[in-house]
């Protein structure tokens, strides 16, 4: 019989071990080393039976063994220190207390995070991200609230078939069973945040609090009594249900969000945040709450509120494909935020605006939560450098009659949180014997760095082999089958990792193009290679499913299935496993479809090296000698070919450099070569790759100046936003009437280098004054259809006004380079409250003939 109910029971600690509540409540253990050790200590096998869950581990361990506990001296004493160690983590300044007028604090949204497997509350890259993103910010002391839902199924947990076949399990969760509190109002009761839906429903959630380190993150739940079943069921699983549901967690998430952070502030006295970060576009509603409630309560008009906001948020794009973007039909947006539920002030056509495709290919049909994000705030950013530019392209048509180069969307490179993904032994060894930490790498022993890679290696096919059987019983086979398990893969053997979500991009299979000489490699007898794979399909996604059951496949063959595996149920804890233990760690998407990856920067912090298609982060910090950089044919139209051509090249890296270089060993059996690269690899690759690098960048370029544009809008109640949001609209409106009539230079007609050409162009501004506009000449090398590359933009100086009223523009070009040369004029919008030149995308350009003047340089 079922029960009809789940709930927890949790334990009643003696009063000498009270403060072990304090320790499991705060996640800092997840990545403190000491804390885990703590957590062992209580009951040794009954923390690995419970997989290093803390929450589980007080759950279970028996009353005599922690009355043993409250009396033993030595242990209390340990209990003390970690405890005291905790509250001084917690309260002592760090490196942003040290920054002058810095945001007083930071809202941080996403659908998801990855703190530890304990809290299975992510899918992929994106949440993992966002948990290390929040983990760097309490170490680094930044003052971030991490916003999000709570899922009751989470994402899935993944088993096989016997045939191999992807099956997904949604084991229930309960928050009481989690290191979780709920949100109390002073006297006691629950917080609840509601959102109004149509018909006269309401959409009703509580806050959880899941204390990361410094960092509070609040999780929405919508299973709450005062809900219809439909609402209920609103947060029951990570990206899962229809369109509508979708819509429903995303305005939880946004709107039901802001109302949450409102509670906390007010019931904690924590500082309200002055920016805020949307991850991805999931969140993006938080933007409509935020202009509501600056319409209710400062009186603004929408525009007026929409500057406002605008100014403190940044939006972060993690998605390189437009199919990655979620987008809904625009009448569902019209049922959900028009009619009966439409917000004062908050018309549902503004609304449908800011979502709407209006750049050229656009879907008019539907309402876009990427371009509904990049609206609403003043700031974005891509995950990477090539990213970034495949943003640009991908948005550019949001700031048309600009170049692609000038699109307003930047990048910050993610970077992982050390603490959390790199083997206790590595840290030891670099803090111990690099002097500078990773920078310092190249000084570190390589017969250590050898013995800690064994001992890494070691553990992974220990572990491997357990979860090997483990998943073979589930597939139905009998113990007396599984004695091959006991030998399957070898710790002195090169082992290879590809671990990942599985959409088609990412290639899953791209490694058994040609079976037979996969399977060579395998078997090799003089340098044998052995392959780890890990990784989960959507639920709805069959073509993925398809890909690892043919993986599976595969990796089932009697004659190849020590040498390679398959590990289902990709999660945190086997993620940790696999970046530590793997000497190599493989990556080969299509390019440029992977927006950073940062599992192969795990795997580089713990020794191991990259063979990859130079996408992502790969391709902006691989230098020749920190891995492998597997050859692209990405410009090659035919799918099936461009597999073959770089399938081809991977078996060749793998048999004639890799593995060559792995088993290459001098008199006392090192292989030098491969540790030098190792370190060169930690010494080059260490500084970048950590997420202190990406938070300081997020903090330095993003969120201060956020910030203090977000004051300039706020101060003299708003004084900013409203003359904001007035000069755009007649700068819109006056628009075209500014018009580039002439350009003329004067200067050698054959000029060399070294000279100086004076340019000079006659504009008409229409109805706009000199400062609402400036006039740029643009110069630099120009190509062969004339199109200048990587232009120079320099202001021309207003001179005078002629007698039917055209300004005169006057300002000098250096030609300072030989080759083809050319410069063109243009005019865009001025105005000191904006973020780039442009944010309008509005540009005035000359007409033929004057559109450009090209030349050769001397």
């Amino acid at each position: 019989m079922k029960a009809i109910r789940r709930f927890t029971v949790r334990t009643v600690l003696p009063e000498p071990l009270r403060p072990l509540e304090e320790l499991v409540l705060n996640l800092r253990w997840s990545w403190h080393h000491e804390t885990l050790d703590l957590f062992r200590a209580v009951d040794p096998e009954l923390w690995e039976a419970v997989r290093h869950d803390p929450v589980k581990l007080l759950g279970e361990v028996s009353p005599d063994r922690l009355a043993a506990l409250a009396a033993d001296r030595k242990f209390l004493r340990r209990l003390r220190h970690d405890a005291e160690d905790l509250r001084d983590y917690l309260t002592a300044p760090r490196w942003y207390q040290s920054l002058a007028d810095a945001p007083a604090a930071i809202a941080y949204f996403s659908p998801e995070y990855g703190i530890t497997a304990a809290l299975p509350q992510y899918s992929g890259g994106l949440g993992i991200l966002a948990g290390d993103h929040l983990k760097t910010a309490s170490d680094m002391g930044v003052p971030i609230v991490g916003v999000g839902l709570l899922y009751r199924h989470g994402y899935f947990s993944q088993s096989l078939s016997r045939e191999g076949w992807q099956l997904e399990h949604y084991p229930p969760i309960d928050p009481n069973g989690l290191p979780l509190t709920p949100l109390r109002e002073p006297g006691g009761s629950p917080v609840r945040v509601t959102i109004n839906l149509p018909e006269g429903r309401h959409l009703n959630a509580q806050v959880w609090v899941a204390q990361v380190g410094r960092v509070p993150l609040l999780l929405l739940d919508s299973d709450v009594e005062d809900n219809d079943p439909a609402a209920r069921d609103v947060t029951d699983r990570l990206y899962g249900g229809g369109t509508d549901h979708r819509l429903l967690q995303e305005m939880l998430l946004g709107v039901g969000g802001v109302r949450a952070i409102r509670a906390y502030c007010r019931i904690t006295g924590h500082p309200a945040p002055e920016v805020f970060h949307t991850n991805e576009g999931h969140a993006g509603f938080l933007g409509f709450e935020r202009i509501r409630e600056l319409i209710a309560e400062a009186g603004l008009s929408f525009d007026e509120a929409l500057e406002a906001i605008r100014a403190g948020t940044v939006f972060t794009t993690h998605t390189p494909v437009p199919a990655g973007i979620d987008r809904f039909p625009r009448e569902l947006i019209h049922k959900y935020f028009g009619g009966d539920v439409e917000a004062a002030g908050v018309p549902v056509d503004q609304v449908l605006g800011l979502g709407a495709e209006t750049y050229e290919d656009g879907d008019r049909t539907v309402f876009n939560m990427a371009v509904m994000g990049m609206r609403l705030a003043q700031r974005v950013n891509g995950v990477s450098e090539l990213h970034g530019r495949v943003s640009q392209e991908m948005f550019g048509g949001l700031w048309g009659g600009f170049d692609l180069d000038e699109v307003p969307i930047g990048f910050i490179t993610n970077g992982v949180h050390a603490d959390t993904w790199v083997a206790r032994e590595m840290l030891d060894l670099v803090a111990r014997s690099a002097r500078g930490g990773w920078a310092g790498a190249e000084a570190l022993p390589e017969g250590e760095i050898w013995r800690v890679r064994r001992v890494l290696r070691d553990r992974l096919v220990r572990d491997a082999r357990r979860r090997l059987r483990e998943s073979w019983r589930q597939r139905g086979a009998a113990e007396a089958e599984l004695t091959w398990v006991d030998d399957a893969l070898d710790p002195d053997v090169l082992t290879i990792g590809f671990a990942r979500r599985v959409p088609s991009y990412k290639r899953l299979t791209l490694m058994l193009r040609d079976p037979e000489r996969l399977r060579a490699l395998l078997l090799d007898p003089e340098r044998p290679v052995q392959i780890l794979i890990a990784g989960k399909a959507h639920p709805a996604d069959e073509g993925g499913k398809r890909l690892i059951q043919e993986i599976v496949r595969f990796a089932d063959r009697e004659g190849v299935r020590h040498r390679i595996v398959f590990l289902p149920d990709y999660d945190m804890a086997l993620g940790q496993m696999l970046v530590q233990g793997c000497d190599v760690w493989m990556n080969n998407p299509l390019r440029p479809l992977e927006a950073c990856g940062t599992s192969g920067m795990k795997a580089a912090l713990n020794g191991g090296l990259n063979l990859s298609i130079r996408d992502g982060w790969w391709d902006e910090w691989y230098d020749g000698q920190n891995g492998w950089a597997i050859p692209s044919a990405d410009g090659l139209g035919d799918a099936d070919r461009r597999d073959t051509l770089e399938a081809a090249a991977l078996y060749e890296l793998i048999e004639d450099h890799v593995s060559v270089m792995f088993y290459d060993r001098d008199s006392s059996g090192l292989p030098r070569r491969w540790l030098e690269m190792v370190k060169h690899t930690l010494a080059s690759l260490g500084p970048k790759v950590v997420s202190t690098r990406m938070l300081r960048d997020y903090t330095e370029t993003l969120y201060a100046p956020a910030g203090r544009a977000a004051r300039v809008m706020a101060a003299d109640s708003y004084a900013g936003a409203r003359a904001l949001a007035e000069w755009k609209q007649r700068v819109a409106k006056s628009w075209p009437g500014v018009v580039v009539d002439h350009v003329e230079t004067s200067g050698a007609e054959s000029p060399e280098v070294g000279a100086r050409l004076t340019v000079q162009a006659l504009v008409q501004l229409g109805d706009l004054s000199p400062d609402d506009a400036a006039v740029e000449v643009a110069y630099g090398r120009v190509d062969e259809s004339d199109t200048l590359v990587e232009p120079v933009y320099r202001e021309l100086v207003d001179v005078e006004t002629t007698e039917n009223g055209r300004r005169r523009y006057v300002g000098e070009v250096p030609l300072d380079r030989t080759g083809a040369f050319g410069y063109s004029v243009r005019v865009v919008p001025r105005n000191p409250l904006l973020a780039s030149r442009t944010e309008l995308g509005l540009v005035a350009l000359p007409s033929a003939p004057h559109g450009m003047t090209t030349g050769d340089l001397r």
